[in-house]
């Protein structure tokens, strides 16, 4: 077991009260499940509350309730909310969440973070089944005016738009609902739900776990963190120490990390052969692991366990269900296991260069999405497998 990096490091919560989706009235009632179970909790990245299976848990939604009490809530989608045509807030059918990860660390402003990792989780109206797709940072993208920052509009990286929506007082929750509407724009998909995830708090949800088993496909040295006398710390406070400092690298092959090494290897680009490319993938397959371990290790079944581990996740999330409670919400995903859940690439894991020399979603991601729009994932993925991530 490696030790606890120490030093500052991302932590912190971003400003702001309030909770629920503000100016678009009540929410519709669910019909009542029939079965309550609540399915496999799947704690993401970057990541979220999600997924489920059949596994009953003592103390059922009433647990689950107290538990995520303290998990923030906020207005993340603005207008990039599902419209009633597209089934509004009745989650019986496909449902769609946007998870954005931040490395928003104690120094920086809360204005001043762009959000690097944006994940688009998707539910079939089967509910057995689930898709992670991750749009790359770097995407030119038609940020739409944001009267709320200020923002006048414009052509930029896609993950300009979170900080573009969080300056002059927008907060995090600007910067969620610009990245909202800007994805909204560019793949035609609105959302049922979004998360902004912050590094340093999902750290802590993997330690709850323990460890989680991550392939590393290439060896990669890390960019952000160095040993000093054997502890993980961050390079500027390793640097304080003026002791030597010694790089951090993980090594290929299959190994249990914990939380800081997990995250870490998560954040690499450089130094792998297809950057930010591989590093969606790596992010997506340190999800998938999280859900893996927290079936197998018994947590789901075990009400104190369980109540720690969405505590743990309660500091690492800001929620916004289409002001639905959390609890029903997550039992909505019943039915889907870390094994259900598809990993796919986008640009088939490769740079797509524009007319402009930058980077943009080529004609059969677009597809990809029109197929996630209409409810036909499945379909597309039997016919394009080469779009499904050879993480395992």
């Amino acid at each position: 077991m490696q030790p606890v990096p120490k030093g500052g490091g991302p932590g912190g919560r971003p400003p702001g009260g309030g909770g629920g989706r503000s100016g678009d009235g009540p929410a519709k009632k669910r019909p009542k499940r029939k079965d309550p179970l609540w399915a496999r909790l799947t704690v993401i990245f970057g990541a979220v509350l999600m997924l489920s299976s059949g596994v009953a848990i003592v103390g059922g939604k009433v647990l689950i309730g107290q538990a995520t009490g303290d998990i923030a809530q906020r207005d993340l989608l603005g207008g990039a909310g599902k419209s009633d045509a597209e089934g509004g807030a009745n989650l019986d059918g496909p449902i769609d969440m946007l998870l954005l990860g931040v490395d928003a660390r104690e120094r920086w402003a809360a204005d001043d973070v762009r959000s690097d990792s944006i994940i688009i989780l998707h539910i079939p109206a089967s509910h057995d089944q689930a898709y992670l797709i991750s749009i790359p940072r770097d995407t030119e993208a038609q940020i739409p005016a944001f009267p709320k920052s200020g923002f006048p509009g414009g052509t930029d990286k896609i993950n300009a738009a979170f900080q573009a929506g969080a300056r002059n007082g927008g907060g995090w929750e600007g910067g969620a609902q610009l990245m909202a509407q800007t994805i909204k724009r560019l793949t035609g998909v609105s959302f049922d739900g979004a998360a902004i995830i912050n590094f340093g708090g999902f750290k802590n949800v993997i330690d709850t776990l323990g460890t989680v088993k991550i392939c590393v496909s290439h060896e990669v040295k890390s960019k952000h963190m160095s040993f000093v006398d054997g502890e993980p710390m961050w390079n500027a406070d390793a640097k304080k120490t003026g002791k030597q400092m010694t790089a951090v690298v993980h090594k290929k092959g299959c190994q249990e990390m914990e939380g800081w090494a997990a995250l870490d290897y998560a954040r690499q680009r450089y130094g792998l052969p297809g950057g930010d490319y591989d590093r969606q993938q790596n992010q997506q397959q340190l999800i998938k692991a999280m859900a893996r371990k927290a079936t197998e290790g018994g947590t789901l079944t075990n009400p104190a366990k369980l109540q720690q581990l969405i505590k743990a996740a309660g500091k690492a999330f800001v929620l916004d269900t289409g002001g639905v409670p959390i609890e029903k919400f997550i039992f909505t995903m019943r039915g889907v296991t870390a094994n259900d859940l598809t990993m796919l690439k986008t640009n088939n894991g490769t740079f797509n260069g524009n007319e402009n020399k930058r980077e943009a979603l080529n004609a059969e991601t677009l597809e990809m999405f029109r197929a996630m729009k209409q409810d036909k994932l499945g379909e597309f993925v039997f016919a394009h497998p080469e779009m499904m991530s050879s993480r395992k």
